[in-house]
């Protein structure tokens, strides 16, 4: 089933994407062949996922990418917290 994450960036942006493998996406990510945004702010740290079916995972994260910062993280609070990875650097 698809997840909806969120990368906090070495900057400390947050890009949030959908993918039907986590850990590969994550590891995508982190390698540099990720997304364009998070290419340039390696490394990054997984802060948030969860798992929904196909249709709601990318309606999920079209609403996730609205939410203004306070509301991401708070939703990383609430729910992201057995999720975080390290960063490594």
């Amino acid at each position: 089933m698809p997840f909806v994450y969120l990368l906090e960036c070495s900057d400390g942006t947050l890009y949030t994407g959908w993918t039907t493998d986590l850990e590969a996406r994550v590891a995508e990510h982190q390698s540099g062949r990720g997304a364009r945004y998070t290419r340039s702010r390696l490394p990054v740290r997984l802060v948030f996922s969860e798992e929904l079916p196909a249709a709601d995972a990318r309606r999920r994260e079209a609403a996730v990418k609205k939410l203004r910062r306070p509301a991401k993280l708070a939703l990383i609070k609430q729910r992201g917290q057995e999720n975080r990875q390290p960063i490594e650097r």
